[in-house]
């Protein structure tokens, strides 16, 4: 593809802008990488779509008012640029092509994590250290440290609660940090009780770990077994998919002993990492002491 010299100076220009813009917004504002345009005049002039709103509509050669006509020649030139990942401060190093790096953001592992406090709707992002002091500072959650757990959740006139939310509870062990959720709400037309761990880190990593959920009264007893989902699902997404220990009300009622006018149930659990044998192939739990 030729260019004039016209063309050639003004793709210079679009170049300039995207890296003065790259580097501004990367520095001083936010990591953020801005996508130009390229627009030209009914003559023919070119300029970036960023320079379009400080000339004030108006082309600087001719001064003709600038309507919408891209210049795909030059739209061409600033796709082939590669630009890093919007998170690579966070430590991803990968560099993308303009529309790849969209695609690549919406999953990059480096994105930041949602807070995962259920029963608000919290709009605070960031990474694992800066969410459990959020979380500990802000929410005012319970810290715990350890993979065992033994919890007693009490709820008086239960008939009455159809959704309600406990307390979030935070676990650390194995240098990790995993939340315990408790709430209740109705599967169908049955008002049921759940409780479910989430892993505070990728979906990857979370399947690196196991965990169960016992709860019991009476002579009877229900468990759960099995791996805590990522907080990149919302607390929200795994209780839809039952994706926990669910006791039905009436059961946790029977469990709570007395005369079943006051919910008192206790749930346990542990939490352990899957280990590769070197040997055998097969996973063995490593337990934490």
């Amino acid at each position: 593809m030729c260019f004039s010299l016209f063309q050639q100076v003004m793709v210079y220009h679009v170049m300039s802008c995207l890296i003065v813009s790259l580097f501004f917004v990367r520095n001083i504002l936010a990591i953020e990488f801005l996508v130009l345009v390229g627009i030209q005049c009914h003559n023919g002039h070119t300029l970036c779509s960023t320079c379009k709103t400080r000339v004030h509509n108006r082309c600087p050669t001719c001064r003709q008012e600038l309507g919408d006509i891209r210049c795909l020649a030059l739209e061409k030139i600033a796709e082939s640029l590669e630009l890093p990942c919007r998170y690579s401060t966070l430590g991803c190093p990968e560099i993308f092509p303009y529309y790849s790096k969209l695609k690549h953001e919406s999953i990059c592992n480096f994105r930041p994590y949602n807070c995962p406090y259920a029963g608000s709707d919290c709009s605070v992002v960031g990474d694992i250290p800066h969410l459990v002091a959020h979380l500990r500072d802000d929410h005012r959650v319970d810290m715990h440290s350890g993979c065992t757990f033994n919890h007693r959740y009490v709820k008086s006139n239960p008939m009455e609660v159809e959704n309600a939310t406990w307390m979030l509870t935070v676990f650390h062990c194995f240098g990790q940090y995993f939340c315990l959720h408790f709430e209740a709400f109705q599967l169908g037309m049955a008002p049921v009780y759940m409780a479910f761990l989430r892993f505070m880190g990728d979906e990857r990593e979370a399947r690196t770990y196991s965990y169960s959920l016992e709860v019991g009264g009476n002579g009877r007893k229900l468990t759960f077994e099995g791996s805590p989902r990522s907080i990149r699902d919302s607390h929200k997404k795994v209780r839809d998919s039952h994706d926990g220990l669910i006791v039905y009300r009436n059961m946790a009622l029977f469990f709570s002993g007395g005369d079943r006018k006051e919910l008192k149930l206790r749930v346990t659990g542990r939490i352990w990492k899957e280990q590769q044998n070197p040997e055998g192939g097969v996973c063995i739990p490593n337990l934490c002491s």
